[in-house]
């Protein structure tokens, strides 16, 4: 008997002593963050936002840079300090942060997100850092129609894509939801009655409702779930991430620090300055990007479209049968999905590409089979003859294609491919939902900034109009210079 408790004792004590060695590497390997690995390597936190939300997030002058600023650009501030690593702003469109997280191309997304069933399944939140309550905005000569919940029912409210305002619209107001990306978009509709009501996060639609006289609050609307926990998006599986950004949720929350954050961004937001003084910069800033994405855009585009042309126009069954793929799926296809594709899909495969580039290649790449069918269509306009003739005084294929053929198609090429030019200028506006600071990013800039919906948007239709204008009558300069030649 003593001799089986003492095998007894002894098993016990093997086994304890390799639970003992086993369990702190289990432990070990559930604590390692490869992600806070990687930003302390780096020695920088990146933090997406969409900075159109003033007072969460908001582009300001100061001392003459332009700058986002606000209550959620604090934040990310104090975190980045907390862990010692320099903070790096990246903006892009709301329904663009979750993706860009998901890639790596962001650490934590810092833009008055609320944790929702769907979001959860898809990344983790912490702490919450901030409450706030949600308002229905009106224009103030329609007051006397909303004084209840009842009164929204089956009437057009817009709210921003994928937030808890949209899901209040839809459920308590039971109001037919307008759901848009921007809330400087939905300001604009409310304000042209597109729509009659626009659910808003508290202090945001109070910096609207001030910024704004023709706008107030529907008072007598009370929703069942007001309050909204504002959170931080951090990727699955990083726990030390986690427990530093919470921390310094805790060190916010206890401090206070919210309502200096809060003061911050007032102060910033009520600078007196003219319009132009204040925001010229931002539209200055906006055309040279503009012309920047629209030359390389066509550029690239035009050495790939004359590759796919003569691949097209080439005898090899294979490349005319790659050439008329990519040709037909490109123009097949909306520019943004393949803006999100080179986007998302560079990060998804390890290729970290910024958002400048992946716009200019995404630009190259679509202009890139419009052009092949523009150069193609002006060899094959070249008479058949011109071809026979160079052939029959001894030029081979190559050569009486550079020098009889290629001379004459050019005049039939140029005029169409300044064209794709001006075309470029005005698609390369899809690219700010990447975040690419051209036109019409800038023009949401300035949307956010202002509270003024409609007159940044004026302006920009402006500048595009001067850009195509002008190009359009040197295009024509030039084609009439062509045309003397002949």
């Amino acid at each position: 008997m003593k001799k089986i408790f003492s095998k007894m004792a002894a098993a016990i004590f093997i086994i304890s002593t390799i639970l003992t060695m086993i369990i702190p590497s289990f432990a070990s390997a559930a604590d390692a963050d490869p992600v806070l690995d990687k930003i302390k390597e780096k020695g920088t936190l990146t933090v997406g936002l969409s900075a159109d939300y003033a007072p969460y997030e908001f582009h300001a002058t100061v001392d003459g840079k332009d700058e986002i600023v606000g209550i959620d650009v604090d934040i990310a501030k104090k975190i980045a300090d907390d862990m010692g690593v320099k903070l790096k702003i990246e903006e892009y469109g709301f329904d663009a942060l979750l993706g860009a997280l998901k890639t790596g191309k962001i650490d934590l997304i810092i833009s008055g997100m609320s944790p929702t069933p769907e979001r959860l399944q898809e990344v983790n939140f912490s702490d919450a850092y901030m409450q706030a309550t949600q308002n229905v905005i009106v224009r103030k000569e329609d007051l006397s129609k909303y004084k209840s919940i009842t009164d929204f029912n089956g009437v057009k409210v817009g709210a921003q894509k994928q937030s808890l305002q949209e899901e209040l619209a839809k459920n308590e107001l039971h109001a037919d939801a307008v759901s848009l990306q921007k809330l400087p978009d939905i300001m604009l509709q409310l304000q042209n009655k597109k729509i009659d009501g626009a659910v808003v996060e508290g202090a945001v639609a109070e910096a609207y409702v001030n910024q704004n006289e023709s706008l107030a609050f529907a008072d007598g609307v009370k929703f069942k779930n007001t309050d909204k926990q504002n959170a931080i998006a951090i990727p699955k599986n990083a726990p030390g991430l986690l427990a530093a950004v919470n921390q310094s949720i805790a060190e916010i929350k206890k401090d206070n620090l919210i309502d200096v954050y809060k003061k911050n961004a007032s102060d910033l937001m009520i600078e007196k300055k003219s319009f132009f003084k204040k925001y010229g910069s931002y539209y200055v800033k906006g055309v040279g990007y503009t012309l920047f994405l629209a030359f390389i855009g066509v550029l690239f585009g035009a050495v790939l479209g004359t590759i796919l042309a003569f691949m097209k126009l080439s005898k090899n069954k294979l490349f005319k049968w790659i050439a008329v793929v990519y040709i037909e799926y490109v123009r097949g296809t909306p520019l943004l999905v393949q803006i999100f594709l080179v986007f998302f899909g560079f990060g998804a495969i390890g290729l970290n590409m910024s958002a400048l580039m992946a716009g200019c290649l995404a630009l190259a790449l679509n202009s890139g089979a419009y052009v092949a069918e523009i150069i193609r269509a002006g060899l094959n306009a070249i008479n058949k003859g011109q071809m026979e003739a160079a052939r029959s005084l001894g030029m081979n294929h190559v050569q009486a294609m550079r020098y009889i053929v290629l001379p004459q198609a050019i005049k039939n090429i140029l005029p169409a491919l300044g064209n794709e030019f001006v075309t470029v200028i005005k698609e390369s506006s899809v690219v700010s939902v990447i975040g690419v600071s051209e036109l019409m990013f800038q023009a949401g800039v300035v949307q956010g900034a202002s509270f003024k919906p409609f007159l940044p948007i004026v302006i920009a239709s402006i500048l595009y109009f001067i850009l195509t204008f002008t190009l359009s009558r040197l295009l024509g300069v030039a084609e009439r210079r062509m045309g003397a030649n002949d």
